[in-house]
């Protein structure tokens, strides 16, 4: 008989990171696939670690995309990146364990701005600023449900 480790407590704790009084934090692995020729991460895979990041923070309080997708608060809804700035400050490396940490810095009808950081230890390596938004089926802009102001600004 095969062991069952779908709901392992063990293997799940830490899967998708923690709410801290400021916001989520994340650790991720730097994997070779993740590199480019040059040994360093490739500039697009940065904004995979920080889309994990959100979309962890987002879980874990208590937004799930498949919950969205399916019409819970009325309508399908969806997350999009409106806006992102991107700093990159140091190059990461395969085998490097980094931090991802997100913040909310401010809701807004249906935005959310948050800003983000990738660290290596306390070596700040890539910072950003998103602004994303709710959407409805018909791409149009969603206010956020009432209830998740409160999971986004106090964790």
């Amino acid at each position: 008989m095969e062991p069952n480790y779908t709901d392992d407590p063990e293997l799940l704790a830490g899967i998708s990171g923690k709410l801290t009084p400021e916001g989520h934090v994340l650790k991720a692995r730097v994997y070779f696939a993740d590199t480019d020729f040059t040994g360093v991460v490739y500039h697009a895979r940065y904004l995979e670690f920080l889309e994990r990041g959100r979309s962890d923070f987002l879980r874990l309080a208590g937004v799930h995309h498949t919950e969205l997708a399916d019409g819970k608060h009325g309508e399908p809804l969806a997350w999009v990146v409106r806006r992102m700035e991107i700093d990159f400050r140091q190059p990461a490396r395969v085998d490097d364990i980094l931090t991802v940490v997100t913040r909310i810095a401010e809701i807004s009808g249906a935005r959310i701005r948050m800003h983000q950081q990738l660290l290596r230890g306390s070596e700040l390596l890539v910072e950003a600023k998103v602004e994303a938004a709710i959407i409805g089926a018909g791409g149009k802009p969603r206010r956020f449900p009432k209830e998740w102001i409160p999971a986004f600004l106090a964790p």
